[in-house]
């Protein structure tokens, strides 16, 4: 039985291969051998018959409906945070009918989502009918900046529902993502009041924190550094960073409104001495000169090739011999992050509208263009929530 499989699946695939026009190259023919062997209904019968390679099919099967399923994993989650269940599991062991009353839903809705979320580790029972959170539960309900990511996420799946069209359509017309940014950056930046801006703000905290705790975790600055962080925002990255190292003098670039804002909040934090708030527009406006380090934290992604080179060339500008530049953003092609950078980022930044997922090598490319003598990748705990380039002047 196994050599007639084999046999007749990889005549199917040579078949495929020598009937292409063009030479093709080793990693083709085997791609192309390997497809027609995996879908080839008799291998697969064959397959769920012998225990190794049973375990792996289980495993590439699991990951399929992984994939088929996301959307729906990705609903719980939302239900959790949206229907205030985090905040309810906190106070368990609680019955299914409790919980039904506190989140407003029906006993048998309310025990519908403790069961899916089980499943996601977001709840867990204790004992029979006892619900408490679960390990990835009791992460989440204690981020309230994660929450905020979670609930944002719907205007990317409203911008994803039919996701052929959205790929089709020019990347400037206005989408749901980049109304959002658009505006709600907008009010963050007047300082008003608002739903929008406690949501835009938190969301900014959120994604800000993942990465600077990356750069923490993977970067000793030097003594005597001083940090300039080119569109900073409100400052989240340089709290975090300004914490870690309580001499550190810390720059903050960015429109005018916007570095006042943020400015304040870190004067706040650590006094008028070690802060400098540099109101400008990285593209248009010369970049503060003075500083040892300049950072770049999820910038250079939000932006197409064109203007990201040449907001790196006007950072090389300003720097003297010997000074870095710090990028860190989630980026493309990283091991064990991979769908994160091109599956997620990828189709968020299309529906932005600007942008792309990069990999290190390539941005190692772009500041070595930019006029930067040496650049490298420098590995993070965990590249899921970001990765760090190191470019020298």
């Amino acid at each position: 039985m196994c050599p007639t499989v084999w046999t007749y699946d990889y005549r199917q695939s040579n078949q495929a291969v020598n009937s292409a026009p063009v030479k093709r190259s080793w990693k083709v023919r085997w791609i192309a051998r390997r497809n027609a062997v995996f879908a080839s209904p008799r291998f697969q019968h064959w397959a769920a018959k012998l225990p190794l390679v049973r375990r792996i099919a289980r495993d590439r099967a699991s990951g399929a409906f992984d994939i088929l399923a996301g959307f729906a994993y990705s609903q719980v989650l939302r239900a959790y945070v949206e229907s205030g269940l985090f905040e309810t599991l906190q106070q368990g062991p609680l019955g299914h009918r409790e919980i039904a009353q506190a989140i407003d839903l029906s006993g048998d809705a309310a025990l519908t989502l403790l069961r899916a979320g089980r499943t996601l580790r977001l709840s867990e029972e204790a004992g029979e009918d006892q619900w408490m959170l679960g390990e990835q539960g009791a992460v989440l309900a204690a981020d309230k900046g994660a929450q905020a990511m979670i609930r944002h996420h719907h205007l990317l799946y409203l911008d994803l529902a039919d996701p052929v069209d959205l790929l089709r359509r020019d990347r400037k017309e206005p989408t749901g993502l980049s109304r959002y940014w658009s505006y709600a950056g907008a009010l963050h930046g007047a300082g008003e009041a608002g739903s929008e801006t406690g949501e835009y703000s938190q969301l900014m905290a959120a994604s800000q924190h993942f990465v600077a705790d990356q750069v923490l975790a993977s970067y000793r600055f030097p003594k005597g550094a001083r940090l300039l962080d080119v569109g900073g925002g409100h400052g989240a990255f340089l709290a975090r960073i300004g914490a870690a190292y309580p001499e550190m003098p810390l720059g903050l670039f960015d429109l005018p409104e916007v570095a006042e804002a943020g400015g304040a909040g870190l004067e706040e934090a650590f006094g008028t001495e070690r802060i400098t708030a540099h109101p400008g527009n990285f593209f248009d406006d010369p970049i503060p000169v003075g500083y040892d380090f300049v950072s770049l934290v999820r910038i250079l992604h939000d932006h197409d090739d064109e203007p990201a080179a040449a907001l790196l060339a006007n950072i090389h500008r300003s720097l003297a011999p010997g000074a870095r530049l710090l990028i860190a953003e989630p980026m493309a092609r990283m091991p064990g992050a991979e769908p994160m950078g091109e599956a997620f980022f990828g189709m968020y930044l299309w529906a932005m509208g600007s942008g792309r997922p990069r990999s290190p090598q390539e941005i190692c490319a772009m500041t070595r263009q930019a006029g930067f003598t040496s650049a490298r990748p420098i590995a993070t705990p965990q590249p899921i929530n970001a990765s760090i380039v190191i470019a020298r002047v």
